[in-house]
């Protein structure tokens, strides 16, 4: 797209920066991003607050670089090039590299271990971490690590998406072995144990891995709405504190929408 600066007429306001175009220019993306069908200039100019002529022009010059699609004369809808250019960002973004950053924020605010887990087959495996000596908690688990998907509160929540009857298949295969007293063992118990993550779209480990380490953990999800990650706390039993609850879980959710993911608007 030509970023040419826009020449202005004598005795008005300063010729218009390149950077104003773009900044024109994703107001009217923005704007066709709020419709589902095609949009009129008229509607565009209201909606982006420019100028009739302006809002055309920069159109047209976004028609010619597919930015934008004129679907019939005065209407326009987004264009392919945004899809081929997206489908590239996705490509090259990986959930460790969308978390890494959020990560390492919601460790500084509650100096205790971050994890980035994802399911293989009837395990989590840890894919990336955020912790130091002053968590006060040694990392029983290092990346690369594994544990039993019942057993841990990110494995609760990849569990608890399943059906009855893959779960129960899951128990079959593992016999929901325990590793300590606390471990949930017995079938009917943990159905209630996952009936209580969906209701609550967060999970917990109450010692049930570790004696003396307590985990809760929020889903991480694509741009398809497919549960792709567990992002979780852990601390000594006696430390973990309600109040990480909510950073947890808008943490999940910023890491979520890095990748693309929007929640159903509520009805």
């Amino acid at each position: 797209m030509k970023m040419e600066t826009l020449e202005a007429a004598p005795g008005s306001a300063p010729a218009k920066t390149s950077i104003q175009v773009i900044e024109r220019m994703m107001a009217l993306l923005d704007a066709l991003a709020n419709y589902s069908d095609p949009v009129s200039l008229k509607e565009l100019s209201k909606v982006s607050g420019l100028h009739p002529s302006t809002a055309h022009r920069i159109l047209n010059d976004m028609v010619v670089t597919r930015f934008v699609d004129r679907v019939e004369p005065g209407t326009y809808r987004l264009g392919m090039r945004l899809l081929e250019l997206g489908n590239v960002v996705k490509s090259r973004l990986s959930v460790r590299e969308a978390a890494l950053d959020f990560m390492r924020a919601l460790h500084k605010k509650t100096q205790q271990t971050v994890n980035l887990s994802v399911r293989q087959g009837d395990e989590i495996v840890y894919i990336d971490r955020a912790y130091s000596e002053r968590s006060g908690m040694q990392v029983v688990r290092a990346i690369g690590g594994r544990a039993p998907l019942h057993l841990t509160s990110t494995g609760k929540l990849f569990l608890s998406i399943d059906d009855a009857k893959t779960i129960r298949a899951y128990a079959t295969r593992t016999g929901l072995a325990g590793h300590n007293k606390n471990s949930i063992t017995d079938l009917a118990r943990f159905e209630r144990e996952l009936s209580l993550v969906r209701a609550r779209g967060y999970a917990r480990d109450n010692e049930e891995l570790e004696l003396g380490v307590r985990c809760m953990a929020a889903g991480i999800f694509d741009d398809s709405g497919k549960l792709v990650a567990g992002l979780s706390i852990s601390a000594p039993a006696d430390r973990l504190q309600e109040e990480w609850l909510e950073d947890l879980v808008q943490t999940a959710s910023s890491i979520s929408a890095t990748l693309g993911y929007r929640p159903a608007p509520a009805i």
